[in-house]
């Protein structure tokens, strides 16, 4: 798990500093070593490379990066980990292939001689890299599957620029412009909608593709290797699937340093828990925990159950409202594009690596695949509700839309969630994708039309359910013409994990030096699962039964009847106390507001609703606006 940087196309010393910066600007991605190299300066088409290393397999010189093949001259900048990598190695050196090192990096590059590019739908893992084939003089973008490990790039001139993170493409000296389109995409979810970013002209490498550049392509189309799987009733059985999570977990506990698990008491966390512990031994396991004050959100007394009861060597951590209060500024710190979400993976992540941790296993995704969520519930509901009441749709909009502007010019914002929303359900017509993106979007689409700024706002009107028209194509591509609970997963698998929750994940723990891995969005994983029956998968809603007869049944089951929580922060009382001075500093900053496409008037009023506690107005509203102006601010973006 590391940082890679790098640029290719026109190459020269002022590049090459800049390719330095952002590896430098990426060292907490790897502290335990880093490396450059470059081609040259006096070709067409050359590349330099850059790499920050967090050693997790082969701690020796041998497994160091930018790695280069003496065979080939191909050169290997990696981020992540090939959980088998040693069949591939195996299979590679059953046909002559000779190998220096211990190291999954070499395998990418032996793997790749081999076969080129039709290597990377066949490696198991989490991983973005930049491979330079120094025979066709190319460089190769990849991306995971399901988005785990991200790369970003842009175009300067005749170069491109590619990257770990958007940070660190700042600090190569790009333009500070934010992209418009990505603030109205933020303030729509919360968070920015690949493939853009919310720097304009840098672009994130969409899960399961990769991108080719050479001296005739530096705007090339993303090639897709892996989509999410339609349903295939019937074609496995649980059984299979059972077998496949075990494998994962197994071949996700390889590694060279300390492992630890996420462990908040809930079935997911506690079936990744117990198989780590089926595989390793239950004393070979150390499990992590952090508590609240506040009783409504804390799980602690659950994860020391599970952990107990597992036989794991646990470790329950505490977080109080001081706490937080003193780690915020490096918690804004780690952000790396603007996203409501993550804060909670940072504090616990940090947490996990001074108490030794190099790696941690997460509970991410059993969810979205065995229907935990409201919106496996809501959405077919929501579908049927819309289809009825379809030809009342545009009236009840011109309704909702006097009514918001009437509540805001008194000073009042009306609910934002659920009832408030339901001009949005009608709208519709029952239609999936717009329903889905209703109940996730912070806020009505009335509320939504007068928060964002015109600088914002194309001139045919609001991002219609906060997508473009490309993007919104795309969605519906995933589930097609499906709308049974599969599909529900589909959007919760291709939105929710691709394009928040993995790419946060990874900002947040790589702040610490931590790598993330996340065995349930496993690939193979999500292929077997795609082949159950529905029942079998999701009923009854919410139980994840599946989960709790592989993993969970030597468990007592009352551990985890009581209702789902997940983890949470208390981030709705601390807005009010603790940090409520600094969130309205940014409120009443009415000049930032404006340079980053917010009405400064409307976010004030959301802002004092909020305080005075009036229905429908949950913290996380209030929070991604406090973030987008506060990170805007600490990194000098504008519009």
């Amino acid at each position: 798990m590391c940082g890679l940087a790098g640029a290719a196309g026109l190459i020269d010393q002022a590049v090459v500093a800049a390719v330095d910066r952002m590896n430098d600007a990426q060292a907490h991605r790897g502290p335990d070593g880093e490396g450059r190299w470059s081609s040259g300066l006096s070709g067409d088409f050359e590349v330099a490379m850059a790499h920050r290393r967090l050693a997790i397999l082969d701690l020796t010189p041998g497994g160091a990066q930018p790695m280069r093949s003496e065979e080939t001259g191909d050169v290997l900048v990696f981020n992540g980990e090939i959980y088998n990598y040693r069949d591939l190695r195996a299979e590679l050196e059953a046909s002559g292939t000779r190998f220096v090192s211990n190291s999954d990096t070499e395998v990418i590059l032996r793997a790749y001689a081999a076969w080129g590019l039709a290597a990377v739908p066949r490696f198991r893992g989490i991983f973005a890299f930049a491979l330079w084939d120094a025979r066709q003089r190319k460089v190769h973008l990849v991306r995971d599957p399901m988005g785990v490990k991200p790369v970003y790039w842009t175009v300067r001139g005749r170069t491109v620029f590619f990257a770990s993170e958007v940070r660190a493409l700042l600090a190569a000296g790009i333009d500070r412009r934010l992209d418009p389109t990505a603030v109205a995409s933020f303030l729509w979810h919360g968070f920015v909608v690949g493939p853009q970013s919310i720097i304009h002209g840098v672009k994130i490498v969409p899960a399961g593709t990769h991108l080719t550049f050479d001296g005739g392509h530096l705007e090339p189309t993303p090639i897709t290797y892996w989509r999410l799987p339609v349903a295939s009733p019937g074609s496995t059985t649980p059984a299979a699937v059972a077998e496949t999570l075990r494998e994962t977990v197994r071949m996700q506990l390889v590694s060279d340093v300390p492992v630890g698990v996420f462990l908040s008491g809930g079935i997911d966390s506690t079936s990744v828990a117990a198989l780590a512990c089926e595989s390793a031994g239950a004393g070979g396991i150390k499990t992590f925990n952090i508590g609240f004050d506040d009783p409504d959100l804390d799980e602690s007394r659950y994860a020391r159950d599970v952990a107990q009861a597992l036989g794991t060597e646990h470790h329950a951590l505490r977080l109080t409202e001081a706490d937080f209060r003193r780690q915020l500024p490096d918690a804004l710190d780690s952000i790396d594009q603007p996203t409501f979400d993550g804060i909670n993976t940072y504090l616990l992540s940090r947490a996990v690596r001074e108490a030794g941790m190099t790696v941690g296993l997460a509970g991410a995704g059993g969810d979205e695949l065995f229907g935990g969520y409201k919106s496996f519930v809501d959405l077919p509901l929501a579908s049927r509700i819309g289809r009825l009441s379809s030809l009342a749709g545009n009236a009840m909009q011109g309704l909702t839309g006097m009514a918001t502007r009437a509540a805001l010019a008194l000073g009042v914002v009306p609910p934002q969630t659920r009832w408030g929303k339901l001009a949005d359900v009608i709208s519709s017509g029952g239609d999936f994708v717009e329903l889905y993106q209703t109940e996730y979007g912070l806020f009505s689409s009335e509320f939504y039309a007068n928060l964002a700024t015109k600088d914002v706002t194309p001139a045919d009107g609001p991002l219609p359910w906060g997508l473009t028209g490309e993007q919104m194509a795309r969605a519906r591509a995933v589930i097609g013409d499906d709308r049974s609970l599969h599909a529900v997963s589909g959007l919760e698998l291709n939105s929710f994990i691709r394009q928040r929750l993995m790419r946060d994940m990874d900002a947040a723990s790589m702040a610490v030096s931590l790598e993330l891995r996340v065995p349930l969005l496993d690939h193979k994983v999500i292929e077997q699962v795609a082949g159950l029956d529905e029942r079998s998968r999701f009923l009854p809603l919410g139980r994840k039964e599946l989960l709790r007869k592989t993993a969970l049944s030597r468990l007592d089951p009352k551990i985890f009847e009581r209702p789902k929580s997940g983890f949470v922060l208390p981030i709705d009382t601390w807005c009010r106390r603790g940090v409520r001075q600094q969130m309205e500093d940014a409120y009443h900053d009415a000049e930032m507001c404006e340079r980053v496409g917010i009405n400064a008037k409307v976010a004030a009023t959301l802002w004092h609703s909020f305080l005075r506690g009036n229905p429908g107005l949950y913290w996380s509203r209030v929070w991604a606006i406090f973030i987008l102006v506060s990170w805007c601010a600490r990194h000098r973006v504008a519009l």
